[in-house]
């Protein structure tokens, strides 16, 4: 997988905490940087680790599943990118839009949850071959500075873009994983 590809992915996965992170950002009164910071480390550091998680478990499974895995890919990749588009449709307030403290549980447990389908995606770089430091540390970074800047974001202008930046998500990891799967149909001219 080229590194194109993988900031492309990094860029569809990064798009919850992105979404979480403008959330956040609208409840600073002013921008606090440290906990600007930590919230761009925390949503970094889950979506780097949650692909190399899935990877280690796709190994695990690989005999088993060489033969489909190009439509394991597609169809994980697809559900997530559906999935995404779905939410980006739904005219709901920011849950996480309470009040400007940081807690630091909270914020742990919205680490996790928008890394979930980083885990799926690393279970189909397993099965692609794709070398997981480097997907891990450019998905982990991609989200790391999406996040401060959707802190940002937030703090600035508001809910305006979740819904683009949800949508936007979605719509790459379905193309990413239809690519892959037309890839090993070899239906692809190039």
């Amino acid at each position: 997988m080229s590194f194109v590809e993988l900031m492309l992915i990094g860029l569809g996965l990064a798009m919850d905490a992105f979404a979480v992170a403008v959330c956040k950002g609208l409840n600073m009164k002013k921008i606090n940087k440290k906990h600007a910071v930590l919230i761009a480390l925390t949503f970094g550091f889950f979506q780097g680790f949650m692909p190399f998680l899935g990877y280690l478990l796709g190994t695990s499974f690989e005999q088993y599943i060489t033969s489909i895995d190009h439509w394991i890919a597609f169809i994980l990749l697809a559900l997530i990118g559906l999935n995404m588009i779905k939410e980006s449709r739904e005219t709901d307030e920011c849950e996480t839009c309470q009040d400007e403290s940081l807690d630091l549980k909270e914020l742990l447990m919205m680490g996790i949850a928008t890394s979930i389908d980083a885990l799926a995606v690393g279970i189909t770089f397993a099965f692609l071959k794709v070398e997981i430091l480097q997907a891990t540390l450019i998905i982990g970074i991609t989200t790391f500075v999406l996040s401060l800047i959707g802190v940002v974001i937030g703090n600035m202008f508001g809910s305006r873009f979740k819904s683009k930046a949800e949508l936007t998500g979605g719509c790459i990891l379905i193309l990413i994983g239809l690519k892959i799967l037309l890839e090993h149909l070899n239906l692809l001219p190039f």
